[in-house]
């Protein structure tokens, strides 16, 4: 299993993040990815991956965190990402997107103009995108109808939009990730969704340390939890998963590698 959305470097991790990784490997995860949310986070990130090949990242600038960045440091910051972007270590180009609730500080016209920069250096990278979409899927339906998606991908993480949106998405080419809220109990938007996703599109994610699954709900989240999202998956489908959300992983971060039969503790 693959967690292909976890925010493993914040600061909620700092007490215990070697532990909270022992009980991930020790729970049949063999890779996850980690992607940055600021600016701050991108050289650090950088590191991770030569220390331990079973973590790779993404780099990009979360909406959530651009009403907190100076709207004058936009262009100096997206010419660093893509400078980084150039080292060739990040798998992806993300996370990023559009966050309705953050208009208030960020405008929609300037998280656009910063979504669409990362669009354009997911294409020059030839990486995959991590997109971000919550309450603005209107403002995001609309872009994705004149711009294609980035020709390595695109993954609408932790998706949310309702299964008549979701065939939108699906014509124009993305991919899906589902977290835990495909496993609370009440759950019915998030299972109705995921009927409508063609199976071949389809990963899982933690996206840790939010979006607890049952039973776990309202706790810090890990990816040690991603079993739960798996299976709650598997039982709303009614079919086994795991094999096809490993290979549909593999194909969409083409530069991750499968996990070693003989070595269970890396990658390759």
């Amino acid at each position: 299993m693959i967690d292909t959305h976890c925010h493993l470097d914040v600061p909620r991790f700092d007490a215990d993040r070697e532990e909270v990784l022992s009980r991930a490997w020790a729970a049949g995860l063999t890779a996850m990815v980690v992607p940055a949310i600021g600016p701050d986070s991108w050289e650090p990130l950088l590191e991770w991956p030569k220390r331990d090949a079973r973590v790779q990242v993404g780099l990009g600038i979360h909406p959530q965190i651009v009403p907190h960045l100076d709207p004058a440091d936009d262009d100096a910051h997206l010419a660093k990402l893509d400078e980084l972007l150039g080292r060739g270590v990040a798998i992806a180009v993300g996370e990023c997107g559009l966050d309705g609730p953050s208009e208030a500080g960020a405008p929609m016209e300037r998280q656009l103009r910063i979504f669409d920069a990362h669009m354009k250096l997911a294409v020059k990278h030839d990486l995959p995108l991590l997109v971000h979409c919550y309450r603005a899927h209107p403002h995001l339906i609309r872009y994705l109808k004149e711009h294609p998606i980035p020709p390595a991908g695109l993954l609408m993480h932790s998706y949310s939009g309702s299964a008549d949106l979701t065939p939108k998405y699906v014509k124009y080419g993305c991919h899906f990730s589902l977290a835990g809220p495909v496993s609370f109990l009440e759950a019915r938007r998030p299972i109705e969704a995921l009927k409508v996703i063609p199976v071949d599109r389809l990963m899982a994610e933690t996206d840790a340390p939010d979006q607890a699954p049952h039973p776990h709900r309202g706790t810090r989240n890990e990816p040690a939890h991603l079993p739960l999202v798996i299976d709650a998956m598997e039982r709303a489908l009614g079919r086994p998963l795991k094999a096809a959300l490993l290979a549909n992983t593999l194909r969409f971060f083409k530069t991750m590698q499968a996990p070693s039969p003989h070595r269970g503790e890396g990658l390759g």
